[in-house]
């Protein structure tokens, strides 16, 4: 039999199923602006226009301090020209996938008849909400790191061929397409920008802006001087640079050799008084007998 918090209950479920509904038509209009994202990275793209129908139904100004925040991390991960439109598909994201779940909660409160599964599956509203937000600064973190794995490479590669008298552009173009990791992409975009009529120090300078890390931002900050100063002083700049590369490298290596190690320091530990139980256990057993 139904109780007054089971009517209640089902109608906000009622309430934010129309919400939804209510919003999936005057947002259907909008689904072409999200065709072009990739499925594996967007997963259920074709209902994002649901959050971006409460977007624009709020009239959100995307002003915030963490609306800004996100704003650098898209134009890190995509550019700076198409900063506003993936700040607009994060949001869209999010929201999207949070009221999904939670009408989900109020069909499945339904069906198990039980608060508990309602409220579990609200929780799980809030974290997709949490987690979607979160996406674009994880993908930065990751993308920095294997950057950086490239880094010492990179620069190697470039102080010879400078070395050998190669010019600064035609060495970048060499190193830039021996890879395809995420450092040796950003430098074709660089090469591309180049090709495309913008000046090297505005490519060299945009390039380090995207890649944001401190050492490549220094790195990038180098090769302007470089250009500045002639040839024959970048090579020997580079030179010295890739001699700090790769003694940062080594105590990078050093440093996460040692977490690997305390983490291991856990199990061993468990492992450690496991033994010593299964020793200890029968001497006693065996005294008490």
């Amino acid at each position: 039999m139904l109780t007054l918090a089971n009517y209640v209950i089902f109608g906000i479920g009622a309430l934010l199923l129309a919400a939804w509904l209510g919003l999936y038509v005057k947002g259907y209009r909008s689904a072409v602006l999200f065709e072009p994202l990739v499925e594996k990275e967007y997963p259920l793209k074709e209902i994002y226009f649901v959050g971006l129908a409460l977007i624009e139904a709020v009239k959100y100004p995307y002003k915030s301090k963490s609306d800004r925040k996100l704003r650098r991390e898209v134009s890190v991960l995509y550019g700076e020209r198409y900063a506003d439109y993936y700040l607009r598909v994060v949001y869209a994201q999010k929201l999207t996938m949070a009221l999904t779940v939670a009408v989900l909660a109020f069909v499945l409160y339904g069906l198990a008849n039980h608060v508990a599964a309602l409220g579990v599956m609200l929780i799980f509203s809030g974290l997709a909400y949490y987690y979607f937000g979160t996406v674009t600064e994880k993908k930065i973190l990751k993308r920095s790191e294997e950057m950086l794995r490239d880094f010492s490479e990179v620069i190697s590669k470039l102080a010879l061929l400078t070395n050998a008298g190669m010019i600064l552009r035609e060495a970048w173009e060499e190193v830039a397409y021996t890879g395809t990791a995420t450092l040796y992409l950003e430098m074709q975009r660089a090469v591309d920008e180049m090709k495309n009529g913008e000046a090297e120090v505005d490519a060299l300078f945009e390039f380090g802006v995207r890649c944001v890390i401190p050492e490549i931002k220094k790195f990038t900050s180098t090769l302007v001087q470089g250009l500045v100063k002639g040839n024959s002083e970048l090579a020997f700049m580079l030179k010295e640079q890739s001699k700090e590369v790769w003694a940062a490298k080594k105590q990078n290596v050093r440093r996460q050799g040692e977490k690997a190690a305390s983490k291991l320091l856990i199990p061993i530990s468990l492992m450690f008084v496991g033994i010593l139980i299964m020793v200890i256990v029968p001497i006693f057993a065996s005294i008490g007998a």
